[in-house]
């Protein structure tokens, strides 16, 4: 069985991705800040295929004692790493707050980076040609008002994953990005119905994007039909043109 690392599992996307994994056959192991009824469920249903650690990535400090003490270690092989997790600001640059800021870029960011570190080294020391994906937003190449600070976020992953896809490829590690589009989400969810159609409206389906499809995106990426694939960005959004 698979070892796959998934960050931000208990709701949304996130939540989508683990349940398609699982029926796929990989064994996950989630983090989120903290569990709720649907984690619960999953623990219950599947104890041997989804391991559940409650963490709070804006502890960049904590990560790796988290890893190598309490919830992985090396003799875990990590098959893949799915970055899903993500924290938005939804405001004009113009109200910028420091401390808002460096929360989400420590969630956004920070995290994902000294995680891939710690998958990476994993990787090689078990000799797995893995894939890492992180989960980015169509918000970083079509311009929405006021999501200027998280689109920021996205683009310093796209750019990082296309270097780490050029410094590992020799080692047959993969890195991909899958830019997803707006989804019924709870972050969807908070915007005004007329900013909702509006941002629906801009996309080639006149719909939101599909969870199903994005997290099928994302077992695709890791699968080997997609070997061939990496310093990709994947995009599943509706066709946003």
């Amino acid at each position: 069985m698979k070892n796959v690392l998934v960050t931000g599992v208990s709701k949304g996307l996130g939540l989508e991705i683990v349940k398609q994994l699982i029926e796929e056959g990989y064994r996950i192991f989630g983090i989120s800040r903290s569990c709720n009824s649907d984690i619960e469920k999953l623990i219950e249903e599947y104890p041997e295929n989804f391991i559940f650690f409650p963490f709070d990535l804006s502890d960049t400090n904590g990560i790796k004692k988290m890893w190598f003490e309490k919830f992985l270690s090396v003799n875990i092989p990590i098959y893949a790493f799915v970055d899903n997790a993500a924290i938005a600001i939804d405001d004009l640059a113009t109200n910028i707050q420091l401390k808002q800021l460096e929360e989400m870029y420590r969630v956004n960011v920070l995290s994902p980076l000294m995680l891939t570190k710690y998958v990476i080294r994993n990787m090689i020391l078990n000799k797995i040609k893995g894939s890492i994906i992180h989960i980015s937003s169509i918000s970083a190449h079509t311009g929405y008002k006021g999501l200027a600070m998280y689109a920021s976020t996205k683009g310093a992953l796209e750019a990082f994953s296309k270097n780490i896809a050029r410094e590992w490829g020799e080692k047959g590690i993969r890195s991909n990005c899958v830019v997803a589009g707006f989804m019924e989400t709870e972050m969807s969810i908070k915007l005004t119905d007329e900013k909702r159609t509006r941002i629906f409206n801009r996309t080639s389906l006149k719909i939101p994007t599909n969870k199903k499809s994005v997290a099928q995106t994302v077992s695709f990426l890791m699968s080997d039909k997609s070997e061939s694939i990496t310093g990709q960005n994947i995009f599943v959004d509706s066709g946003t043109i």
